[in-house]
């Protein structure tokens, strides 16, 4: 196996993460990705905007880059049999994105809303998106869920497949380490400092895959004879209205073609109010996350054919 990528690799990756879901937690990268930056925020310096910058920056470069260049060495051993190179390399790219995990947790989530189980519900969004949920019910839920399901469909599948794409093995891992220290240190508060940096990275690393993405979820909502153009509308109005200069964009198509408003008090509305929220829009959010998915492994492939093409 060589450094670039691979369709038969991610074809077997995406099958594994349908199939088989998350690795134990003790086998499972990202874990370790975790692990390695819970250990680096004891060394966050406690005031001072240009230290805390300093080290911040420090941390968001050398725990990406140490945890693609192990991949890359690591290829270097696949080679002794071609299908050890295979199978490995599926099961670390299948590493780097959580498709399934994304439906199933998004599910518990519309089962709680729908049961009222407020309390689980709230519970449950946890796993799906960083949001405060204890003042959240209902609708509220409900809009939560589906932002992060539109999100979390850049997040967590095109963009680690747009970097697999771009820059093989190594690029996924090293995207997927920056955007979990973006989860972890890149939030506002007395260390708003130390994850500048890691914030800035994972903006820039998500600078394209978040726009794929919404013309992706466009093109789903085409297929499923759905209101893309709505979508487009709301997509070009409403798609820089969040802080982030990327989750905007899948959330307001995703509002758009769903035909609802994803709001956050005090900080962006995007989408109209042909219909209140209910918990079934989570269904369909799901669904049309799951088309767009499919036309994701589809571009991959094209992208990884045309790298092929450029180097030959």
């Amino acid at each position: 196996m060589n450094s670039f990528a691979s369709p038969a690799v991610l074809l077997a990756a995406v099958l594994c993460d349908q199939i088989l879901g998350e690795p134990p937690e003790l086998i499972h990268p990202v874990v370790w990705m975790g692990r390695t930056i819970a250990v680096c925020n004891r060394f966050a310096p406690a005031r001072g905007k240009v230290a805390q910058f300093a080290v911040g920056t420090l941390v968001a470069v050398t725990v990406p880059t140490g945890f693609a260049a192990a991949v890359f060495l690591m290829q270097a051993g696949f080679r002794i049999h071609p299908a050890i190179g295979f199978f490995a390399s599926a099961a670390l790219l299948k590493t780097t994105f959580a498709l399934r995990a994304l439906g199933g947790a998004a599910h518990v989530v519309r089962k709680a809303v729908a049961e009222a189980r407020t309390e689980d519900a709230r519970e449950a969004l946890g796993a799906l998106c960083s949001r405060d949920p204890r003042r959240l019910d209902g609708a509220a839920l409900v809009a939560a869920t589906v932002e992060s399901v539109a999100e979390n469909a850049s997040d967590s599948f095109v963009a680690p497949l747009f970097w697999y794409a771009i820059c093989g093995l190594p690029g996924a891992v090293f995207y997927r380490a920056a955007n979990t220290l973006d989860a972890m240190i890149g939030y506002r508060g007395r260390y708003e400092w130390f994850g500048k940096a890691a914030a800035r990275i994972d903006d820039a690393l998500n600078f394209v895959p978040a726009r794929i993405t919404a013309i992706l979820l466009l093109a789903a909502a085409l297929l499923q004879g759905r209101n893309a153009l709505q979508g487009a509308r709301v997509l070009v109005r409403d798609g820089a209205a969040t802080e982030s200069p990327n989750a905007g964009r899948p959330m307001a198509v995703m509002a758009g073609v769903l035909g609802v408003v994803l709001a956050k008090p005090g900080h962006y509305r995007l989408g109209e109010p042909d219909e209140p929220l209910a918990p079934w829009h989570i269904d369909d959010a799901w669904r049309l996350t799951q088309l767009a998915s499919v036309l994701a492994v589809l571009v991959t492939i094209g992208l990884i054919e045309v790298r092929y093409a450029i180097v030959r």
